[in-house]
């Protein structure tokens, strides 16, 4: 996850190809689709997106036809990112049509493209449409081709649960999710992928109020995430986030306290303070320390979210009056009025736990 040291690395990478090859080779184009995904990581699509256009340039050259396919389904995504929502369909068509044609219609590559139509359509709100292609994708993915692997195969069909629960079917995603669950629960070396499964099924029983089945997918997550040695990870630290909120529904507050300062820990340690990840977590964190008692901890938080949201969006905006509210009604309970200079967050935390 260290982008800028992978972006210098590739650059280098990509000089080499330029003093030691001949123009235009495909080794480059290779490399300019990592750079690609370094930019998207960074959010600078404009420049993935020149990246992947001048690969996709020499694979059509190289007459690479499955290579360009799957440029264009990364284009797609980087116009998805981009809202550029006709262009992301009019890529993702131009992949369909070949994958159909090299692989046949049944191919897990067309499921995948189909997977990829139905978010725009989703998104834009043609849901005839997207719901149309998600079933086609689930057709393809619940008969799939001999010799598919059956990580790729779950991974089509917890993108395509996503999908349902946008369109609000959910018995039918949680239906897809215990799909792919079966298929990669005994697979070695895939505890990651099990503990995202698991961790997808967590957000669909909060979001329909069955906390308790929440809580118990949430905890098989967090155990296989310890087991794999990811318990490090951004995933990590906002899935102790989500367990943290099933805890406080089943009013267990002490505990939701403790998960959120881990996630807290946590996304501190590799997102840095002032992420939107990290100041959500201080934001719950602060209504659980205001419900056990503890408002002077829970008003130094506050005063310190408040401080960054009004250096980054301004004072005039809703977000920020919705924590100046907050602060008010806990400044009130703590009898003082509000510290514009006082000690920030990180002078509360322990630098021990901080690392």
């Amino acid at each position: 996850m260290e982008f800028d040291e992978a972006e210098k690395l590739c650059q280098k990478s990509l000089e080499i190809h330029r003093e030691h090859k001949a123009p235009a080779s495909i080794e480059e184009a290779a490399d300019r689709r990592l750079m690609a995904l370094i930019y998207e990581a960074k959010e600078d699509y404009e420049s993935a997106l020149e990246e992947l256009v001048l690969a996709s340039m020499v694979m059509i050259a190289a007459g690479q036809e499955n290579e360009v396919a799957a440029i264009d389904v990364s284009i797609g995504n980087i116009y998805m990112s981009l809202c550029r929502f006709d262009e992301a369909i009019f890529s993702y068509q131009k992949a369909l049509t070949v994958f159909k044609s090299t692989r046949g219609d049944d191919h897990p590559a067309v499921a995948l493209v189909y997977n990829r139509l139905a978010d725009v359509y989703c998104k834009t709100g043609k849901l005839r449409e997207s719901r149309s292609y998600c079933d086609n994708a689930l057709r393809i993915f619940s008969k799939p081709v001999t010799g598919a692997a059956a990580e790729e195969i779950a991974s089509g069909l917890t993108e395509i649960s996503a999908i349902y629960e946008a369109l609000n079917e959910h018995g039918e995603a949680l239906k897809i999710l215990h799909m792919a669950m079966k298929l990669v629960k005994d697979t070695p070396g895939q505890h990651s992928m099990v503990a995202g499964i698991e961790a997808q099924l967590g957000l669909m029983f909060y979001k329909v109020g069955k906390y308790g089945e929440a809580r118990g997918s949430f905890e098989n997550a967090v155990a296989k995430l310890r087991a794999s040695g990811d318990a490090k990870s951004v995933f990590f630290g906002i899935l102790l986030n989500h367990l943290g909120l099933v805890s406080v529904q089943l009013y267990r507050i002490e505990e939701a306290a403790e998960l959120f300062e881990g996630a807290r820990e946590i996304l501190e340690q590799e997102c840095g303070s002032c992420h939107s990840d990290t100041l959500g977590v201080y934001s719950n964190l602060a209504a659980t320390y205001d419900a056990l008692g503890r408002v002077e901890d829970a008003t130094v938080i506050l005063e310190y979210i408040l401080k960054l949201r009004e250096e980054k969006l301004g004072t005039a905006n809703p977000e920020v009056a919705d924590e100046k509210k907050r602060l008010a009604v806990l400044l009130k309970e703590a009898g003082r009025a509000r510290i514009r200079k006082g000690n920030s967050l990180v002078n509360l935390l322990d630098p021990a736990r901080r690392g």
